[in-house]
C-alpha cells in the first residue's frame, strides 16, 4: 500500500472526559501522530467537562492536526463518538481509547483492509499494559475485556467477525449513512457504572442494514490499553462483568438473541471451559495462580449471567432505554441531523 491517505483519509476519533488522564490523552495523540500512515485529522471529542475542554484547546491551539470538540449530545461515550464521526472529515473514522497508545502501523493496516469495497469495519488488537508490571496471576486471559482488551478466544490473523471492539476500531464513512450512529444509553457514561457493548450493537445494526458488509478485525493493529491499578482488583472484575451481563441485555432488546448473543455462546460453551480446565491443571502442577483462574472464569460467567438475567427483567419491564440517532452529512463531513 502506498504512503497516500486512502479513502479519503483518516479521522481519530479520541474521547476524553477527565483531566485525570491528561498526560494518557497526550500520549494518545502522540502516537497518531506518529503514524506511518498519517491520519488526516485527530478529533478530542471532551464530554461535559468545560475545564479540559479548555486546556485542551489551549494546549492544541497552534495545531493543524488537532481539533478539540465539546460532545454535542447527551453525557456518555456513544454521543462523544457521533459528535466526532458528524465532525470528521475522513472517509474511514479510527476510534482509539484516551488512556492507549497506537502502534506506528496501526493506521496503515485499517486502511489496507477497506482496499475491498464491502469491508464497512475493521477492528485491530489490544493488549494491555497493567499498572503494576504484570498480569495478576489469578486474571484469566479469557477475560481480558473486562479490562478493554483483546481476550483469549477470538480469533488471531485478519478474520471475519460479528463486531469489532470500541476502543480499537474503524469503520468506513458509509456505515454510518446505512446503519445511524451508536446507540444511547447503553455504552459508557464516566459518572456511572461501566456498561458497554454499543459497538456490538452497532456492528449488528449495520450487518442487518447492509446484509453484504464485511467487518474484520486485523490483530496486527495493535494498540497498548493502560490498566490502572483499581482494575486489577478482583472487585472491578465482578462490577465490570456484572455490567457486561445488564449491557448484553440490553443489546438483545435492541436487535435479538440470536444474533446478541451468537458469538458469546460459543465463548461460553468453548473458550471458557478450556479456560477452566487449564486453570485447574496449572494447580495440579502447582503453577501460581491456576486455582484463581478458574474461580475467577466461574465467578465471572455466573456475575454476567446474573447481570444479564437482571437486565432482561428491566427491559421487559420498562422498555428499551437507549436510542438511535443518524449521523448527517454535511459539508467537509457533517453535522448531527
Amino acid at each position: 500500500m502506498s504512503a497516500h491517505a486512502p479513502h479519503g483519509g483518516v479521522s481519530v476519533v479520541v474521547c476524553v472526559y477527565t483531566e485525570d488522564r491528561w498526560e494518557d490523552i497526550l500520549a494518545a495523540v502522540s502516537s497518531v501522530r506518529a503514524q506511518s500512515l498519517p491520519a488526516l485529522e485527530t478529533l478530542l471529542v471532551v464530554d461535559h467537562n468545560p475545564a479540559l475542554l479548555e486546556r485542551l484547546g489551549k494546549e492544541f491551539k497552534e495545531s493543524e492536526d488537532v481539533r478539540v470538540l465539546a460532545n454535542a449530545g447527551p453525557r456518555g461515550l456513544s454521543a462523544g463518538r457521533n459528535t466526532g464521526i458528524a465532525l470528521s472529515r475522513g472517509g474511514i473514522i479510527a476510534f482509539l481509547d484516551d488512556d492507549a497508545v497506537a502502534e506506528r502501523d496501526w493506521l496503515r493496516h485499517f486502511a489496507a483492509g477497506y482496499d475491498d469495497p464491502l469491508v464497512m469495519a475493521v477492528g485491530g488488537r489490544t493488549e494491555p499494559v497493567w499498572a503494576s508490571g504484570r498480569r495478576p496471576a489469578w486474571f484469566p486471559e479469557e477475560f481480558d475485556w473486562v479490562v478493554g482488551c483483546t481476550y483469549r478466544g477470538l480469533p488471531r490473523g485478519k478474520v471475519r467477525v460479528r463486531n469489532v471492539l470500541g476502543g480499537n476500531a474503524s469503520f468506513r464513512r458509509s456505515a454510518f449513512d446505512a446503519a445511524g450512529g451508536f446507540a444511547t444509553g447503553i455504552g459508557r457514561d464516566g459518572d456511572k457504572r461501566p456498561l458497554g457493548c454499543e459497538e456490538t450493537e452497532l456492528c449488528i445494526r449495520l450487518s442487518r442494514a447492509r446484509p453484504d458488509a464485511v467487518l474484520l478485525i486485523d490483530d496486527r493493529a495493535v494498540i497498548h490499553h493502560r490498566v490502572p491499578a483499581g482494575r486489577e482488583r478482583f472487585a472491578y472484575f465482578r462490577t465490570r462483568a456484572y455490567a457486561e451481563g445488564l449491557s448484553k441485555a440490553l443489546v438483545t432488546r435492541s436487535v435479538g438473541a440470536d444474533k446478541g448473543l451468537e458469538s458469546e455462546r460459543r465463548y461460553a460453551t468453548r473458550v471458557l471451559p478450556a479456560g477452566v480446565a487449564r486453570g485447574v491443571r496449572d494447580f495440579v502442577l502447582a503453577r501460581p495462580g491456576g486455582a484463581g483462574r478458574a474461580g475467577a472464569i466461574v465467578v465471572g460467567v455466573l456475575t454476567t449471567a446474573g447481570g444479564y438475567a437482571l437486565g432482561s427483567l428491566r427491559a421487559r419491564r420498562s422498555g428499551a432505554t437507549f436510542s438511535v440517532v443518524g449521523i448527517g452529512a454535511a459539508e467537509g463531513g457533517g453535522g448531527p441531523s
